[in-house]
């Protein structure tokens, strides 16, 4: 007689707790300075991409649009802009006429079906030198228009150029910001300054790409075109070492058809919001400056009141963004404080809770490279910003990173801003590596003067850096740096709470790995003091008292299951599930 054979399948369910790192938050703060050296086994920087990389050059015709970029306008509108024909650069230019070609963008919520035909304004510029055997330029036709009556949250379909010629680009995509409100934010703000053209800005940009932001913050210092040499065709990593003689700062402003190209890719898809750093200066004849920048950027300034492309504001989401131009007037007499002032007093925090600003250099800042280079900036307008309750600030200048635990007016305090330098795009002037702090590297009081403005260097007056310029070591308001070139990316995950993770390029092939990544967290109950802001804190304390859901750190042990089979008589397995 034969028996059956029986098998028995059993599985026991093991929770096994397993040791997790939290991601710290600024309510873990202030914390201990920390500095991370420079890598030696990497580059300090790398040469400019020449002229005839296939990234820079025009793979268009004649007047088909090229260098697309959008641009925020309000929550429901948007700027197109984009280039047409070529170009001229020599001894002696002739501007084209703006108006021989038009300004159309054809748009709708399908691919291939374009419902919406919006037009606008077409302009060219010119950069002149009055000294002989200086090249001048003037630019192709750039053109700017507006969509408008755009839906929040909204996938849109568009074509740009003119259709009379015919001339019109591919097709490209776009999505609306959802309508600004304590429950929405853009996806992941992606934050970058002083990029320029090199291998490592194409590397900052590759791996920015991988991380899929839906908005681009550029904090100044774009394409350096004023560190190209026209002659040559070579940059300078030291304008003043290079060209010692120069009558003018020339630049080379093909640099920045050719910064556009590379751009394009992504520029065309998502909202590439800028502010202008000290590179964008570019004076010319007759003291005008700030050319390039004012003529082929779109930016909502009239929109947010202000009367100069240099400082504005605009809504994402829930979140407020304040641009401001440290290389214009900041005086408090002046008419960019005046427009501040008026912009923090009627934005509404009760659909943006987060206020966000942005300018090129840093006011907090312990690297000497630019080391209290705009200290006079800090003075006018740093207690205007306090009050308001300003949450974080980006900047850039300084080619490093470095993050401040809350500060104000040097002093601790946590209510204060968390200022974070982002100046590490990969430009050709390389890594900062010296800190103030550093022996023998603390600059003189006559180092570090901004290219516009006064200077108003000071010793610190109290604290353990009292009666000294510098300190003798890393000051207790910087909490993390390190001379590396890399991007941040900023998620917002509701009114409170912010997750800040700082990529470096080294590590753009290796899964999950950051530089430095903190939650930022509000505390509106215990910072902001007008009666309107604190029954909205109250509010918000009440709804979000810890990081929600995907994000809580409230936790530091992970359970996983084990799935552990047994099949007696046959065989034993082991698996995770």
């Amino acid at each position: 007689m034969k028996m059956a054979s029986t098998i028995v399948l059993v599985i026991i369910t093991i929770k096994v707790a397993v040791a997790v790192t939290p991601i710290p938050t600024t309510l873990d703060g202030p914390f201990k300075p920390v500095t991370r050296r420079f890598d030696s086994s990497l580059r300090m920087g790398s040469d400019d991409l020449p002229m005839t990389d296939p990234r820079l050059t025009k793979n268009v015709t004649s007047n088909f649009p090229e260098q697309i970029a959008l641009a925020i306008s309000s929550p429901t509108s948007m700027w197109v802009s984009w280039v047409t024909g070529d170009a001229q650069i020599g001894v002696n230019v002739t501007p084209v006429d703006p108006a021989s070609v038009k300004s159309e963008v054809w748009y709708g919520k399908e691919s291939g079906k374009y419902t919406s035909v919006a037009k606008g304004d077409s302009l060219v510029y010119s950069q002149l030198y009055p000294f002989e055997g200086l090249w001048n330029y003037t630019s192709g036709i750039i053109h700017h228009v507006k969509l408008e009556g755009l839906e929040p949250g909204t996938r849109y379909h568009y074509k740009c150029g003119d259709s009379s010629i015919p001339a019109m680009s591919q097709e490209h995509v776009f999505e609306t910001f959802s309508r600004p409100s304590p429950n929405n934010y853009p996806s992941r703000i992606a934050v970058i300054g002083d990029l320029g053209l090199t291998s490592n800005s194409s590397s900052t940009i590759d791996h920015l790409t991988y991380n899929d932001p839906s908005m681009i913050l550029m904090v100044g210092d774009l394409t350096y075109a004023n560190q190209y040499l026209t002659t040559g065709g070579k940059g300078a990593s030291c304008f003043s070492c290079a060209f010692p003689d120069a009558p003018i700062r020339e630049t080379y402003q093909p640099r920045w058809d050719g910064w556009g190209r590379f751009m394009e890719h992504l520029t065309s898809k998502v909202p590439m919001m800028v502010i202008e750093g000290n590179h964008e200066i570019e004076p010319q004849v007759d003291g005008i400056t700030f050319k390039s920048y004012s003529t082929r950027f779109a930016v909502p300034a009239e929109e947010s009141g202000s009367k100069s492309n240099l400082y504005y504001s605009f809504d994402a989401g829930g979140i407020h963004f304040i641009m401001l131009g440290a290389y214009a007037n900041y005086n408090s007499t002046g008419a960019q404080f005046s427009w501040l002032k008026q912009d923090l007093q009627s934005f509404d925090r009760s659909v943006t809770p987060w206020l966000v600003a942005a300018w090129h250099p840093p006011w907090y800042n312990s690297y000497a490279s630019h080391y209290q280079e705009f200290e006079c900036m800090r003075l006018e307008m740093e207690s205007l910003l306090y009050k308001y309750g300003v949450d974080i600030v980006f900047n850039g200048h300084v080619h490093a990173y470095e993050r401040m635990n809350r500060v104000y007016n040097y002093t601790l305090d946590k209510c204060g801003p968390v200022y974070i330098i982002v100046g590490d795009g990969g430009n050709i002037e390389k890594v900062d590596v010296d800190h103030a702090d550093d022996p023998g590297k603390c600059p003189s009081p006559g180092d570090n003067v901004p290219e516009i403005g006064p200077v108003c260097h000071l010793n610190f007056s109290s604290g353990p850096a009292k009666g000294n310029f510098c300190w003798s070591k890393q000051p207790e308001w910087s909490a993390f740096r390190e001379s590396s070139f890399g991007h941040g990316i900023l998620e917002v995950v509701n009114s409170t709470y912010a997750l800040w993770t700082w990529h470096r390029n080294q590590d753009s092939y290796k899964e999950d790995a950051v530089g430095d990544q903190i939650y930022i967290v509000r505390q509106p109950e215990l910072c902001l003091n007008d009666s309107k802001s604190q029954q909205l804190a109250t509010h918000q304390t009440s709804s979000f008292s810890t990081a929600p859901g995907r994000f809580s750190q409230d936790f530091s042990i992970l359970s996983q299951t084990l799935g552990v089979l047994f099949i007696f008589g046959l065989y034993s397995q082991v698996a995770w599930n």
